[in-house]
């Protein structure tokens, strides 16, 4: 939204020059300052087809858009250099860029400065990081500036001549379709701006797979955003609001579980805790507080307890997979902990190999419960070949493309490493969509010895009504028989029946599974509050959203 936003205002901005071209020269220039202020690319590409048109003379062009570029490349180095200190010691900013990642980036920009600095000049989308990270590196100044000038020096005149020359076959049919306008030259510039970018996607491999991942995004609907994906279920909340008699109504589920059954910030700690411990993988708390006292606290934990390596430590609230961290050794823990100073769950680590999530209800009264659905997940998972590397093998993959930049930034430190023939690497170890496992309907594990065994399990746990239950196991035939399984975690209401991210089911069918899911949420709600469990207010329901909203500065990137 960012990027089209920016779009919009750089066409607008590139389209008003049209108003200065009968003005003084110097008129001409600030307009070409200001566009680039907004869109180089865009900027250069509209000037070169004034000068194509005659409406603008060479000098102007090029002294304008000269200045525009070299001053716009030093005042992002200046950004950096001034701005970037007080950012990195933002949580949510530091997070992102950890100090060896910045470091080896130093040593990097200081051997390919140059190549780096000019390179960016044709590639979209990174100069504002790269120019901003030089200066934030602290990057000599007066080197700087004298690969900036020498690069615009060479792209200046490079682009607006090729614009200038080449611009009439844009322009001319726009002009014949459209007829003469002020809006003709941002429109062809936008036509050559989307051509050349196009252009500069098909010309490389990973470009190829990146605008195929793009396009495909529109039918695999697995992959949208969640706000698209849940909107066409409004008017179904709408009828169940009604038929109910209350939007809230389906909070007054879960009632031993706060707030309001599971929406969010509920604690996996406090959850587990009703849960018998021959059933869950073996769990520890470690609170807030001294980041070396917790440390301490920790490692004395695992020798205490006997655990091996690895362990799993996740936020005890949070969702999605998001800050779940993989510690294959003591030196992990330190970082870990860092980044997470909240309170944090720590569990031993399951091999499985399986894992499933368990949809299971029990409607208020009853002893005996339902498995509404099981989900199969499928871990993502390299092999080599022993000529590509992770970065390559990631994009050459139909799925995996799918979640590139995920992969990307979890195994940066790996991504020019190539993988011996036949040589397997894991992708994510959280068992959750959103960290690119596959989920698949798990409806075949679906048994009645499960069913009953999962009734023994929540026995003691009278005010738990619905909810997924997390689990590794490992062997299919012993799951469906109940034996042989530990929990992981418990989630409550807002929990999903995820076997309908199964990508060879239909959108219709994921809708339908919604559709029951919620049509239950109600039920059980309704008759949880004939029982005197009182719902959560609209506006109290609005303020725990918003409120989990602004507190969450959880690494979206688990592992």
């Amino acid at each position: 939204m960012i990027r089209w936003a920016g779009l919009s205002c750089a066409v607008l901005l590139v389209g008003s020059m049209e108003l200065h071209l009968g003005e003084a020269w110097w008129w001409q220039m600030l307009a070409i300052v200001a566009g680039t202020c907004v869109s180089e690319d865009l900027t250069c590409i509209t000037v070169g087809l004034y000068v194509h048109d005659g409406r603008m003379t060479w000098a102007v062009a090029l002294v304008g858009t000269f200045i525009g570029l070299f001053g716009g490349d030093v005042g992002l180095w200046l950004f950096g250099r001034l701005a970037g200190p007080r950012l990195l010691r933002w949580k949510r900013v530091a997070r992102y860029v950890p100090t060896r990642r910045l470091e080896a980036l130093a040593g990097w920009f200081e051997k390919y400065g140059f190549i780096a600095v000019f390179a960016s000049r044709f590639m979209p989308g990174t100069r504002f990081p790269l120019y901003a990270t030089a200066g934030l590196l602290g990057s000599r100044a007066r080197k700087f500036v004298i690969w900036a000038l020498i690069s615009d020096l060479i792209y200046t005149p490079l682009i607006i001549t090729v614009v200038a020359v080449g611009g009439g076959l844009i322009a001319g049919p726009l002009e014949r379709f459209f007829g003469c306008g002020w809006w003709i030259a941002p429109l062809g510039a936008l036509v050559i701006f989307f051509v050349l970018r196009l252009a500069f996607m098909l010309w490389r491999p990973i470009g190829r797979a990146r605008l195929a991942a793009r396009i495909e995004k529109i039918w695999r609907w697995e992959f949208w955003p969640g706000w698209i994906f849940y909107a066409p279920m409004t008017p179904y909340h709408a009828w169940l609001m009604l038929r109910h008699r209350g939007y809230t109504v389906w909070t007054c589920c879960n009632p031993a579980i706060e707030p309001g059954g599971g929406i969010v910030k509920e604690s996996k700690w406090k959850i587990l805790k009703h849960l018998p411990d021959d059933w869950i993988v073996p769990t520890a708390l470690i609170e807030p507080g001294d980041l070396d006292h917790r440390c301490d606290l920790l490692l004395y934990t695992i020798t205490e307890r006997g655990w091996n390596w690895p362990v799993i430590a996740k936020p005890d609230v949070g969702y999605r997979g998001k800050g779940l961290k993989r510690l294959d050794h003591p030196r992990d823990i330190r970082p870990a902990l860092n980044r997470n100073r909240e309170a944090v769950v720590v569990q031993t680590y399951h091999p499985g190999p399986y894992e499933a999530g368990i949809f299971y209800y029990r409607m208020p009264g009853e002893s005996r419960g339902r498995i509404f659905s099981i989900t199969d997940k499928e871990f993502p998972e390299l092999i080599g070949d022993g000529r590509n590397t992770v970065e390559q093998r990631i994009w050459k993959h139909p799925r995996y493309r799918m979640q590139a930049r995920l992969f990307l930034q979890r195994h940066h430190a790996q991504r020019r490493r190539v993988l011996r023939e036949g040589e397997r690497f894991r992708l994510a170890t959280a068992g959750n969509h959103a960290q690119g496992t596959l989920f698949k309907d798990g409806a075949h594990l679906i048994t009645e010895a499960l069913t009953q065994r999962l009734d023994e399990i929540v026995a003691d746990f009278p005010g738990f009504d619905i909810g997924r239950f997390d689990v590794r196991y490992t062997d299919p035939e012993k799951l469906k028989r109940g034996e042989d399984f530990q929990i992981v975690e418990l989630n409550g209401t807002t929990s999903e029946s995820t076997n309908f991210y199964d990508p060879a089911g239909s959108l219709w069918a994921a809708y339908r599974t919604l559709m029951k899911q919620w049509a239950l949420l109600f039920e059980i709600g309704a008759r949880r509050r004939a029982m005197g469990v009182k719902a959560m207010g609209n506006c109290n329901l609005i303020a725990l959203l918003w409120t989990y909203a602004r507190e969450q500065n959880l690494e979206r990137v688990g592992d």
